[in-house]
């Protein structure tokens, strides 16, 4: 396909995703995945490079977003749950997928350690995005999910380095020039945003976005990836968007609007359908697997620390797509697993991110109470 005709297609499909979610009352980002395997089974679109580059930042973006969004003090107050919940979160499911790879799909070891990790994971990509459409991105508990949720990513990153990445002396300065630039950005941000904020360039946002193509960039040459240092850097720069709550909503809309689509539609680009049928009985075992394992994990912390949300939370960190489609990638590519085992981990983590969703919202979403409805209000406000 012409890569004017594919863009078209491209961006009709975005623009239909985001009318089908309003009228669906459903997050945008499972529409724009269902779209994706529908461009990619359909109308055979499976990438190119500008659009598999514009997915790349819009995953890098979301997750600097997300830990932009969560509160370093509610963080530190509630550090054993995260803690506690992240940790199972990652454990179990590791540890269960495994399991079933090795003894019901016969898998090799090294397999099946990567389909632990691939279905370990919580999206917070997902997450982050269904919570900023209900609103619930502004409350303790959209702080708490989003913490756990870093603690489990930061457990599936932590299993596939030291099980499988080949460390490099490169990999070591990526990890020393990230920490440097995490250290240095919130003395000096806050201060070259005072000089040359809100103006109509919106000097600020290109500034942080040349940073993140920073990241994304030593993570090349670092033989490794930037989501995790990225959203530690959006965690030290919260107190400076919780100040300037514009800033924010600006970035906001600039991701949502015109980079993110991209990360949610390769996201389901890259189901094979047509390779999944012979292999459906064991593709609805590593889901059920998934389901179960992340249920026994979390939901007995969430009814402990989330009471009257737990089935909510549980559903939520169940959700699976940019780690688990960067493990199973990793898997395909060092010849660790084989095309049929890709497909089947990549739409096994596709459907962790629809299907828990989907129910989440439409049954167990908890409403706003009136103190949080107001907060909620005053930030847009304050943001106008």
């Amino acid at each position: 396909m012409e890569p004017l005709a594919m863009a078209a297609l491209v961006a009709a499909l975005v623009c239909l995703a985001s009318v089908l979610a309003v009228e669906w009352a459903l997050s945008v980002a499972i529409v724009e995945i269902v779209a994706g395997v529908v461009a990619g089974n359909v109308f055979g679109i499976h990438g190119a490079p500008w659009l598999d580059f514009l997915a790349q930042f819009g995953g890098v973006l979301l997750t600097f977003l997300a830990g932009a969004e969560v509160d370093p003090g509610l963080l530190r107050a509630k550090l054993k749950p995260s803690l506690a919940l992240g940790g199972v979160s990652f454990l179990i499911p590791f540890l269960a997928a495994a399991a079933f790879a090795a003894w019901v799909g016969h898998w090799t070891p090294k397999a099946s350690l990567i389909a632990g990790v691939a279905l370990s994971t919580t999206s917070l990509a997902v997450v982050y995005a269904v919570l900023i459409e209900t609103g619930l991105n502004a409350t303790e508990l959209g702080k708490l999910i989003m913490a756990a949720t870093f603690i489990t990513d930061i457990g599936t990153a932590l299993a596939l380095s030291l099980l499988f990445v080949d460390f490099h002396w490169t990999t070591a300065a990526f990890f020393a020039a990230s920490a440097l630039i995490i250290v240095v950005a919130p003395r000096v941000l806050p201060q070259v945003f005072e000089r040359y904020g809100a103006r109509v360039i919106e000097p600020e946002i290109k500034l942080l976005f040349a940073l993140l193509f920073g990241f994304m960039l030593l993570a090349s040459v670092g033989r490794s990836h930037a989501v995790l240092p990225v959203f530690v850097l959006g965690l030290v720069l919260a107190p400076m968007f919780h100040r300037h709550r514009e800033l924010q909503r600006k970035l906001r809309v600039v991701a949502f609007g015109a980079i993110t689509p991209f990360f949610f539609l390769k996201g389901g680009m890259n189901v094979s359908l047509a390779a999944l049928g012979p292999q459906l009985g064991l593709l609805l075992g590593f889901f059920a697997v998934k389901l179960v394992a992340k249920s026994v994990g979390v939901f007995p912390l969430a009814r402990l620390h989330m009471p009257g949300a737990a089935t909510y939370t549980t559903l939520l960190m169940s959700t699976g797509l940019t780690f688990g489609t960067i493990s199973s990638l990793y898997g395909l590519q060092a010849g660790l697993i084989d095309p049929t085992q890709f497909s089947i981990l990549v739409t096994v983590v596709i459907a962790s991110a629809v299907v828990p969703t989907i129910i989440a919202q439409r049954w167990f979403a908890p409403k706003l109470t009136m103190e949080e409805q107001e907060e909620v209000l005053a930030r847009e406000e304050e943001s106008m």
